[in-house]
């Protein structure tokens, strides 16, 4: 139905949703490889806030770079559905596990990660404006 080029409804979900996913993937890589980090004593034990930020800018922004290549156009909302989606899923995985549910300051500090590292995704991906015939004539012209 759509081409490469059109971006129907279904196939930008579908970039936001496999955004988030990989975001997910990329965040909890991140967690894993600090966690085996601190158990080696390469990184202190009290540096856990700080390595959920990292992990979850670190997500955002490539779980929203891979949305913002399926997003023709639209970029920036293209990585902030990708960072929304990795929070809501991380928000599901939390309440799967059966603990009382409290949205304190790491579940602020998730948010800020996924959605900024979606940001700047959306941001490195818009690319630069082609500039007209006219601007290009007038400036050969001088």
């Amino acid at each position: 139905m759509y081409g490469k080029e059109g971006g129907g409804p279904g196939r930008r979900a579908a970039g936001a949703l496999l955004g988030g996913l990989l975001a997910l993937g990329v965040e909890l890589l991140v967690l894993l490889l600090g966690a085996v980090a601190i158990a080696n004593g390469v990184l202190r034990e009290d540096c856990a806030l700080q390595l959920t930020a990292a992990a979850c800018v670190l997500g955002g922004l490539l779980g929203g770079r891979l949305a913002c290549a399926w997003w023709p156009d639209r970029k920036l909302p293209a990585g902030l559905a990708a960072g929304g989606i990795c929070f809501l899923l991380i928000l599901c995985v939390g309440l799967m596990s059966g603990e009382s549910f409290s949205m304190g300051l790491q579940a602020l500090l998730e948010l800020a990660g996924c959605l900024c590292g979606g940001a700047i995704a959306g941001l490195l991906c818009r690319g630069k404006k082609k500039k007209g015939r006219r601007a290009a004539r007038g400036r050969r012209a001088a």
